[in-house]
């Protein structure tokens, strides 16, 4: 790579968390209400303003700040061009469900083209191109256009992509659209607040009670009393013995914000072959911010996550010059056995405690064909999706296959770290390093933050056990068997651990 005058940010921090969001109080004693929605994301903001509307007294509660999850360190690409996927829904699923996935997603995007309006949110429409490099995947797209013509998909095979990257196929998409997600959502919450619902922050559910009035019980031991649950919180905060974190394999992917030498042309792009690339652009500061994103792996797993953030900037460099590097940060998405989300019921003996999720890094639309779903389901109305989203779903082909397959991985991963050599020892840690260290003898996590001051933990996760990793280019310890993510002093950042890491003096 050429030298350069820009600088790789030494933090990561997400373009999107710049918007200013009120914030909220925390939840300090038992309160009765309709509907508790766990999870201040696109689809427990949206659920809350349409059952709201629908006259149901509705309760929102996040562990940490609103907006801050996933949904806050997406792309925000709002498109049913979800990589390569109908081909592969009619080989597995059929032609029907290939087509309700379809139209789910159009549904979405209408719904937030529609609520755009009122929203000042940069939302703007574009197509959406998928671009293979090989032989390889131009046979995939040719298989994938011929799955979007019998779908009635309005999408096209074209020459090329505006790039110096060359190209053996390219699938357009047309009508898509991209938006600033948290100004988006931050219109629907005022508006939502605005017709008297309430959000508590800093509240971290942990358990629910089940019956006709279902309880909601927070770390704090205060309790909520419903009619109905929804689970919005990424990864279900509650399993009742639906075994989610065997059936949800969660993996990490990167962006990058940058302003570039050469002016972009408009679309959003995203790449067949491995590894993923993708990009789209933003309005900032009356210009454009592009975004650059992929390099996706399972969490915990793989090569030092600082490389990955280097090899999208080569990208990027290569691809359109940079002059400014301000933003980069990383994410957390959950995919389900068959690449369809898990929207209902959270077991077949439910009918009043929801969840959401598996969304597959496309959130935006998912989250929002989610939304819809849900508040017919609490009002009793007919859905076309029903079947399609339903959790208790089991369809053997593949999923057969991929619950074998992560589910031997996580035994490995399980016996891998019980067996680690660990050479290194804390006092050998520089400033703002972390690594896998020996401390009395044992495994145990250390960094030495910025002032020299050592964080020692425990490594075992507290879901089931496995051992956790340091993440140099986020600065967590991660869990490779089911994605539980810890701060570098073992607060929980992400499910299904409930419990910290243990503090290690």
């Amino acid at each position: 790579m050429t030298a350069s005058n820009y600088s790789m940010p030494q933090y990561p921090e997400s373009y999107w968390q710049d918007e200013k969001v009120n914030g909220f109080e925390k939840l300090n004693s038992d309160v009765k209400t309709d509907i508790v929605i766990v999870g201040a994301g696109i689809t427990g903001i949206t659920s809350a303003n349409l059952l709201i509307k629908e006259g149901f007294k509705v309760i929102i509660i996040e562990t940490g700040k609103v907006m801050n999850g996933t949904t806050g360190h997406t792309t925000a690409k709002i498109t049913a061009q979800h990589g390569l996927i109908y081909d592969e829904l009619i080989t597995n699923l059929g032609i029907e469900k290939a087509k309700q996935y379809y139209d789910a997603q159009e549904d979405a995007i209408k719904f937030i083209q529609t609520t755009a309006n009122s929203i000042d949110c940069d939302f703007s429409q574009e197509d959406s191109f998928i671009y293979s490099t090989s032989d390889e995947y131009s046979e995939k797209l040719t298989n994938e256009f011929d799955a979007y013509q019998r779908l009635k998909i309005n999408g096209s095979l074209v020459d090329s992509i505006p790039f110096n990257i060359p190209t053996t196929g390219v699938l357009a998409m047309h009508n898509q659209a991209q938006f600033h997600p948290v100004k988006y959502l931050k219109g629907l919450l005022d508006e939502f607040v605005n017709n008297g619902g309430t959000v508590y922050e800093n509240t971290t559910a942990i358990d629910v009670e089940e019956g006709t009035e279902p309880v909601v019980i927070t770390k704090d031991g205060n309790r909520i009393t419903c009619k109905f649950v929804i689970s919005a919180s990424h990864y279900p905060f509650v399993d009742m013995k639906a075994f989610y974190f065997a059936r949800l394999l969660p993996e990490r992917s990167y962006v990058l914000g940058v302003k570039t030498t050469s002016e972009y042309p408009g679309g959003m792009y995203y790449s067949a072959d491995q590894p993923k690339r993708s990009l789209r652009f933003t309005p900032y500061n009356g210009e454009k911010l592009i975004l650059v994103s992929g390099e996706g792996h399972k969490t915990g797993k793989g090569i030092d996550t600082l490389k990955h953030y280097r090899a999208l900037e080569e990208f990027a460099s290569e691809t359109l010059g940079i002059t400014d590097y301000p933003y980069r940060w990383s994410a957390q998405d959950l995919t389900t056995l068959d690449d369809v989300p898990y929207i209902g019921p959270i077991t077949s003996k439910q009918n009043n405690i929801f969840v959401a999720t598996g969304f597959r890094k496309w959130g935006m639309t998912n989250g929002t064909a989610a939304a819809l779903l849900l508040k017919d389901l609490i009002t009793e109305k007919s859905n076309p999706y029903q079947q399609l989203f339903t959790p208790s779903r089991f369809a053997p082909n593949p999923s057969i296959k991929n619950f074998i397959s992560y589910n031997t991985d996580v035994a490995g991963q399980l016996i891998k770290g019980k067996l680690e050599y660990v050479p290194m020892h804390a006092e050998d840690l520089q400033n703002d390093e972390g690594a896998v260290v020996k401390v009395n003898g044992k495994r145990a996590g250390a960094y030495r933050d910025k002032e020299g001051k050592l964080h020692i933990v425990d490594t075992t996760c507290t879901h089931l056990g496995c051992e956790t990793e340091w993440n140099h280019g986020d600065r967590t310890w991660d869990c490779p068997c089911h994605g539980s993510r810890f701060s570098y002093n073992g607060k929980v950042l992400e499910g299904p651990a409930e419990k910290p890491l243990d503090k290690i003096e």
